[in-house]
């Protein structure tokens, strides 16, 4: 069987990335051919910094159009950075690299080479420059995807906040019962596909206890109608649910996802269960996106002590899809 390679965008140079990409090589042999697209000066520099040792083989893209990719090997397409050091402080020099990094491996995944895609992290601060939410908004917009999901996904629960990197003030003038239906059928979808079972979904009030003292309690006005219909639609939904008990284990057994109103409403429980145990999933897009569940920690640079288990995770999950 030929498994379809994986595309890696190893993401903001000054990170974590490499040192968990290079564990997690050694930690499993993947059957999918994995490329890796990053500076390989930087790659070098960084693995004898950190005292690993890995094959590379340098491509391009009318390589992998002549299947001569293997999975012994990190086949490499080489970004060129400009940095003497193996870790800097992050800034926007590493800005046009990044971009760059996107636009290849969006290119190969536009031309049907392989549907699996996976982004080590990048700064907010300056890559994104406050024009995106987070990358799960730089792919939906790079796309023209305009009904995505992020869901953060552990075999035994996952969780989806119906707005991802907004201030709290915001939240309540974002969601809509339409939002809540796209991204709801969207998980639906997701797990007929990849897991065939429609799953059972909890969703969270927006208020404390689903009451709110205001005349409009959104709980009552959107989500509610928005749970009724999509009952009527055959998805297995259930709630507005207090979000200060769904997560008792009597309660969250009951789900297979559990999808919060805003972004720490749902992603303090799942990390506090079960820490770099998950993945951050996003639906809707052209291709299976994933990323590892943290972002590029800078104070651990170097340091060769990151835990690699959402990479594993990550890699794990798409290495035996179609």
């Amino acid at each position: 069987m030929i498994y379809k390679p994986i595309v890696v965008v190893a993401g903001e140079p000054n990170s974590i990335f490499s040192e968990i990409f290079f564990k997690s090589l050694n930690y499993k042999k993947f059957k999918s051919p994995i490329i890796l697209i990053s500076s390989h000066n930087l790659i070098k520099l960084q693995m004898k910094k950190l005292n690993m040792s890995k094959k590379i083989k340098l491509i391009n893209i009318l390589d992998i159009k002549k299947n001569y990719l293997d999975n012994k090997t990190i086949n490499l397409i080489d970004v060129s950075f400009n940095q003497r050091k193996p870790f800097e402080k992050i800034s926007s020099k590493s800005n046009e690299y990044l971009k760059k990094s996107f636009d290849i491996a969006l290119k190969i995944l536009e031309k049907k080479i392989t549907n699996k895609f996976i982004n080590g992290p990048v700064s907010k601060k300056f890559f994104l420059k406050k024009k995106y939410l987070g990358v799960t908004e730089y792919l939906a917009h790079k796309t023209k995807t305009k009904n995505f999901a992020m869901i953060i996904y552990n075999k035994n629960l996952s969780v989806c906040p119906l707005t991802t990197h907004l201030p709290l003030k915001k939240v309540s003038k974002k969601i809509n019962k339409k939002m809540i239906k796209e991204k709801v059928k969207l998980i639906d979808f997701f797990f007929r596909k990849y897991f065939k079972k429609r799953p059972k979904i909890g969703i969270t009030g927006l208020n404390p206890h689903c009451e709110s003292i205001d005349a409009f309690n959104e709980d009552e006005k959107i989500i509610k109608p928005a749970v009724k219909s999509l009952i009527k639609s055959n998805c297995r939904i259930f709630g507005p649910v207090a979000a200060d008990t769904i997560f008792l284990k009597k309660n969250r057994e009951k789900y297979d996802v559990i999808i919060g109103m805003y972004h720490d409403q749902v992603l303090t429980p799942i990390k506090t269960l079960f820490e770099y145990n998950a993945i951050n999933i996003t639906l809707g897009l052209p291709f299976i996106r994933i990323s590892p569940d943290h972002g590029p920690n800078e104070k651990m640079l170097g340091k060769n002590i990151s835990n690699p288990m959402s990479l594993i995770k990550a890699l794990t999950f798409l290495d035996t899809k179609k």
